[in-house]
This record gives structure tokens, C-alpha cells and sequence, in this order.
């Protein structure tokens, strides 16, 4: 690990590579009182949101088929069953439900290893190890709200 300590550690950091913009839709629901069979994390990472703790359809099938109980998850309503359901940023009405989205980007993270290139003194190119690259990513998590006042933080947003 020592090897892989930063020169300059207060240093603030450009990525080398953006990998862009993934748009997730959370459309499961996840009942928070079975959810450590998921992970021994969820009881302290999510305690505060006790009710609103969402993962996709894809990562529930995953979950199905490696034998975890299904009762703890929930889908949600989606914009094909109710067609007057809109995102919250144009929802005037606080108590109506809505599309809530949330943003996050993750400036700098070390991806993969960087590789130089050098010449030997019969001019042959080797390449070799010479650091860490960096990547920038950032994720749209869109989900159901019963009531646009649930996601208040979506007015203020704007999207990428």
C-alpha cells in the first residue's frame, strides 16, 4: 500500500477521463427492517431513511436468484401505470406523488493503472508501470416519491 501513497496529498485533482453520466431508475423499494440480508451496512448507512431505501429492478432479480427473500422488496409505481405522474422539478402540488431525481458526481477516483512508455539503448519501446489514472462519473438516480414534498432538493437541482 505504501507504494500507492499520493507525492502531493492536499493536492487538488483533475481527472484524466470522464466516463460520463449513468441514469439509474430506482424502481424497487426496499423494506429497511429485512434489509441486512442484503448487507450489514444498510441498518447504519440508511437509518435515517427508513422509508426510502431504493435499488433497481435488475439488482432484485440478481438478488432472487441467489436465494434472498423476496418479501422485503416493493416495486414501485412507474411513469407507464400513472400517466399524470411527472418529475417533481415541474410538480407545482407538494402533496402529489412524482419522479424524484438525484445527482451525484464523483470528481476523481483512481480507475485502473497508468502505463509509460520507455526506450532501452537499442531504441526497443517496453512499456511499465508508472502510477494511477484518475476518472470522473457521475450517476441520476430517478425514483418514486408519494408526495413531491419528499424531494424538495429536486427544485433547486439542475440536470447535467
Amino acid at each position: 500500500m505504501a507504494k500507492l501513497r499520493q507525492k502531493n496529498p492536499r493536492t487538488v485533482r483533475q481527472a484524466e477521463e470522464v466516463r460520463g453520466l449513468e441514469h439509474l431508475s430506482m424502481d424497487v423499494a426496499v423494506n429497511f427492517s429485512k434489509g441486512a440480508q442484503l448487507s450489514s451496512h444498510i441498518h447504519n448507512v440508511c437509518a435515517e431513511a427508513k422509508e426510502a431505501i431504493y435499488t433497481r429492478e435488475e439488482d432484485v432479480k440478481f438478488w432472487l436468484e441467489k436465494g434472498m427473500d423476496g418479501s422485503m422488496f416493493e416495486v414501485l409505481p412507474q411513469t407507464s401505470d400513472l400517466p399524470d405522474l411527472q418529475r417533481c422539478k415541474l410538480c407545482t402540488d407538494r402533496w402529489k406523488p412524482c419522479i424524484c431525481s438525484y445527482s451525484l458526481s464523483i470528481e476523481w477516483y483512481p480507475c485502473m493503472l497508468k502505463y509509460c512508455k520507455s526506450r532501452d539503448a537499442a531504441g526497443k519501446v517496453s512499456s511499465y508501470k508508472c502510477g494511477i489514472r484518475s476518472c470522473q462519473k457521475g450517476y441520476t438516480f430517478d425514483y418514486y416519491v408519494p408526495q413531491k414534498q419528499l424531494c424538495l432538493w429536486d427544485e433547486e437541482t439542475q440536470s447535467w
